[in-house]
């Protein structure tokens, strides 16, 4: 068993890992249980510090959302527009606009500060 304590090095790190894998199916209102809480919340601000998640890119977030909810591009068309609007911006070939952006929020909740992050739209040009 180890020491609880902040968790400064990788040997720290991987120890608490380690002791977490062991009280992973503590019986809840125990202390083992308790102890498993304290570690985890150790680790998770130690990995937050070292290893910041970026907000995921705007169109890969709306592609996870319809996947994992088992929706269709056709459910974004009250939020983006016309079932071609949809396929643009999904091929970014369309940038999101503030109104879609709030749509889709306020429609699908897709949380507005993922949306409104910087990405990639492939602008083309009509020849």
């Amino acid at each position: 068993m180890i020491e609880l304590r902040a968790i400064k090095t990788e040997n720290d790190y991987r120890a608490a890992l380690s002791e977490i894998e062991r009280l992973f199916d503590a019986e809840p209102n125990t202390p083992e249980c308790d102890r498993l809480d304290v570690l985890t919340t150790l680790v998770e601000a130690d990995e937050q510090g070292h290893y910041p998640i970026e907000a995921p890119d705007p169109i890969e977030a709306i592609l996870y959302y319809l996947e994992s909810r088992g929706l269709s591009n056709r459910d974004l068309e009250a939020a983006i527009g016309s079932e071609s609007k949809v396929a643009e911006v999904l091929n970014r070939k369309q940038p999101l606009t503030l109104e879609m952006i709030r749509r889709l929020h306020n429609q699908l909740g897709i949380p507005a500060e993922v949306l409104i992050q910087p990405y990639t739209v492939e602008m083309y040009s009509a020849s």
